[in-house]
């Protein structure tokens, strides 16, 4: 709960996944990485209640990453189904082959250049101008609270075509599906209530299509094959940790290093085209996700490392993100970066469907915000935002005054 506003707020925890409080692991993985990109000791420091099955093998250099991330045949996606539990049974992320390329060609139309660029200049656009509305005439806001949460959730709703007015109970079940693992009744409940509520609007759809998401999955056809209604709603389902999650962490992430690094805010100022690179460097830089996980096939090697069968692989995305071997001071955020690509999400079959999405609409935030507060600056009167959490990872509040005469006016004050 935010104390200022009341509002429910989603947090950085994952207790079914968290292994030890830790607020930076990067230290950690650097460390962990000097001794070889691939290692059966675990890198992170654990929590006291924390098991962890043996053997377990962790992934932190990125070639090596992308080998197990494009080998789907080694390494399985299944064992998500356990560690998840029930935000991603059954969707395509834990689905392994040929049942995961059938889904994935099902829903991949839905997600075309054409129709995101539909979205971008209908849809996503007038979504963050009515967010800066809400907040443009006040002097200083938390954008945790007042924007990267609540723009992708607003854009999610819209795209799949919800009544503008149950906007606000599909963002409570989005929270209350986001912190399953904190609060796991609330998350259940919200899960059912979804479930009925997308199962009405499933049929709705069925008997009048409309120009929206559902709409397009219902009618979506490869080989004669379809998807019915449980697969929509799974489809759905990941849409909130996925298309959410994704993109208010590594939104609130970018602004974190932008507004950090005024020499680079003033650089997107000034050239519009460094917006696509920033973007990129912010999501290498600080990987909203710090991990994903596989399950061996069979018995492997990696990087010389011998892998038995069945065993649990942790590929740590965010360290492969900071390999020394391929980037230049990796822990530095820079937007004039030469390009190199990252795996902040993914690669191989199960390269994020979404990540298009994200990337158009932390565009068109960032553009916005360039367009309509240009004196946007970090609050001097509040601490500097930190980006925490060790599986889930961005700022807990980005607190910034938004006119220049605001800041002024305070540095004036602290000056007498």
């Amino acid at each position: 709960m935010d104390e200022r506003s009341g509002k429910q707020r989603p947090t950085n925890a994952a207790p079914a996944l968290e292994f030890g409080d830790i607020d930076d692991p990067y230290p950690y993985l650097a460390a962990a990485r000097q001794r070889g990109p691939v290692s059966m000791e675990w890198p992170l420091p654990l929590g006291p209640d924390t098991p962890l099955l043996e053997p377990t093998c962790a992934v932190l250099g990125y070639d090596e990453a992308v080998r197990v991330l494009r080998d789907a045949e080694t390494y399985s996606s299944r064992g998500l189904n356990e560690i998840m539990g029930p935000l991603f049974a059954d969707t395509i992320i834990a689905m392994d082959e040929p049942e995961h390329r059938v889904h994935r060609a099902l829903v991949a139309p839905a997600f075309r250049p054409k129709v995101l660029e539909r979205w971008q200049q209908s849809l996503v656009r007038t979504v963050i101008d009515e967010i800066i509305d809400s907040f443009i005439s006040e002097d200083a806001v938390d954008l945790v609270e007042r924007l990267t949460f609540a723009f992708p959730v607003r854009v999610i709703a819209r795209i799949l075509g919800l009544p503008e007015g149950d906007a606000p109970r599909f963002q409570r079940w989005s929270i209350d599906l986001i912190n399953i693992f904190n609060d796991r009744d609330s998350g259940l409940r919200s899960l059912d209530e979804l479930h009925s509520y997308l199962t009405e609007l499933i049929a709705e759809r069925r008997r009048a299509p409309q120009d929206d998401l559902i709409s397009d999955l219902i009618t979506s056809e490869v080989d004669g094959t379809r998807l019915d209604d449980d697969e929509i709603f799974a489809f759905v389902r990941l849409l909130l940790p996925a298309g959410v999650e994704t993109t208010y962490r590594s939104l609130g992430n970018l602004l974190v290093g932008l507004l950090t690094h005024r020499d680079h805010w003033g650089a997107l100022q000034r050239d519009r085209s460094l917006v696509a690179a920033a973007i990129e460097e912010g999501l290498r830089w600080q990987t909203p996700f710090l991990m994903v996980a596989r399950r061996t096939t069979r018995h492997t090697e990696l990087a010389d490392v011998p892998i038995p069968h069945d065993s649990p692989v942790f590929v740590f995305v965010a360290s492969a993100n900071r390999d020394e071997r391929r980037y230049l001071h990796p822990d530095e955020f820079d937007i004039a970066r030469a390009a190199s690509p990252h795996v902040s999400f993914g690669s191989g079959p199960h390269m994020c469907l979404g990540m298009h999405l994200t990337r158009v609409e932390s565009r068109v935030a960032l553009e916005a915000m360039l367009d309509r507060l240009p004196h946007i600056r970090l609050d001097p009167d509040v601490s500097s935002p930190q980006i925490r959490g060790t599986v889930l990872r961005s700022p807990d509040a980005v607190n910034v005054v938004l006119h220049g005469h605001q800041a002024t006016a305070r540095s004036a004050v602290r000056a007498r």
